[in-house]
């Protein structure tokens, strides 16, 4: 009897591309407060009901003039008025100069603003303009940042703290966001603890402690996640069956590490296959090989399943690469790819690999990338150590000095 042939491994972007045909927007909204909207993602897109800024102001601290009152350096002119920050003043009569604060509305006539240190107080509410100023100068147009009726943020924008400054600099005091999506984290394998349950001195021999669950909840936090955390299922058939049928409730997604590959302690492939579909991938990445995909279905619609590899930095790498983009997509995020950056390495990497590979890197302080010593997928010291990964195509050897792809943590882990 042949053996079976090997599946060929899967590209990663083919498996992201798959993955992401299946990660329709969730259905409904939350109406939040703008405080509280930070990293939450935009249902609806913002428009703006006023022009920014409403008025002509000035943007230093200053005197409102004329251009044609001060036609040389030196010309001293009455200060007939003082315009503060929320005030009005009135129109600005030839000969005259008023006294106005950054912010502050321009009044009508004036067309320049000459700063306070170009200029000198003197008695009697007088002052010496010692510069010609230029027509408009320091003076922030009406509308100039923002129109009314203008777009100002698109629905699917992912919101930072400047979107948010942004949304309230046009009055919105509340925001159309996409509902959180909802995740069931359990992890699988009896060899597992739970920190602070035993311990080091009383580990049984093969046990080892689960760090997986905590770097995913995490991760899953930052990304918005309702997380419930069903905690460590037994390595029993009935027993995977029974957790996943319960995850499928409620949840949008259940998220798995461990178990993903076909020996006969991995319960996860007959489980869901018996409750619903599975996919199982073996995909050209290291670290990160097995994934697998699948739908559970309950009352009312289905959860989406995924199945991560249960060692730790397999586990952490998948999640940034196919985990990360698919819940941003299920919150209505078009764009999900992570940036990467050019750098140059300050190391070499002779051993090609078939896969693709993520080369655990930091930056030094001229920017040149340092590569951790120990690349194992076991090795979640280099994870904690790193500041991104080298996205390293397959066949590819990295001479010192090259320049390679970089993706920062921030842009896999937030």
């Amino acid at each position: 009897m042949k053996p079976q042939a090997r599946a060929p491994l899967k590209p990663l972007d083919e498996a992201l591309a798959e993955l992401l045909a299946q990660a329709a927007p969730l259905a409904g909204t939350d109406t939040v407060n703008t405080f509280d909207a930070d990293g939450r993602v935009l249902a609806q897109a913002a428009t703006s009901p006023l022009q920014v800024p409403p008025n002509d102001n000035s943007s230093m601290d200053g005197y409102a003039v004329r251009c044609a009152d001060v036609p040389a350096a030196g010309v001293e002119l009455p200060v007939a008025q003082r315009i503060p920050a929320g005030a009005f003043g009135v129109p600005l009569a030839a000969g005259t100069a008023a006294r106005i604060f950054t912010g502050a509305p321009v009044p009508e006539g004036a067309d320049a603003i000459v700063m306070q240190e170009d200029c000198e107080a003197l008695d009697g509410d007088r002052v010496r303009v010692n510069a010609v100023p230029a027509q408009g100068q320091w003076i922030r147009r009406a509308g100039e940042d923002i129109t009314r009726g203008a777009e100002v943020l698109a629905a699917g924008t992912r919101l930072t703290p400047a979107e948010l400054g942004l949304a309230a600099s046009i009055g919105l005091g509340t925001l159309q966001v996409a509902r959180r999506p909802r995740v069931a984290l359990f992890s699988t394998g009896d060899e597992l603890v739970m920190p602070g349950e035993v311990p080091p001195a009383q580990m049984k021999p093969g046990a080892i402690y689960n760090s997986n669950r905590f770097f995913l909840r995490a991760m899953l936090l930052r990304l918005g996640c309702e997380v419930s955390d069903l905690g460590i299922v037994p390595d029993r058939r009935e027993a995977t069956v029974a957790a996943l049928r319960e995850a499928a409730q409620g949840h949008d997604l259940i998220l798995t590490s461990g178990g993903v590959s076909v020996g006969e302690e991995d319960h996860i492939k007959p489980a869901v296959e018996r409750l619903g579909t599975l996919q199982l991938w073996q995909i050209a990445m290291k670290p990160g090989k097995p994934f697998a995909y699948g739908q559970i279905p309950h009352a009312g619609g289905s959860a989406h399943f995924m199945g991560l590899p249960g060692n730790p930095v397999s586990s952490f790498v998948t999640f940034g690469l196919l985990v990360r983009p698919f819940l941003l997509r299920l919150q209505g995020v078009r764009d999900v790819a992570p940036k990467a950056i050019a750098a140059n390495a300050g190391f070499d990497w002779p051993r090609a690999d078939k896969r693709r590979e993520f080369l655990r890197v930091r930056q030094g302080a001229d920017g040149t990338l340092e590569l951790f010593p120990n690349q194992s997928s076991g090795v979640l010291t280099s994870a904690a150590w790193a500041d991104g990964v080298v996205d390293n195509p397959a066949g590819q050897t990295i001479a010192r000095g090259d320049t390679v792809r970089f993706l920062p943590f921030a842009e896999l882990l937030s």
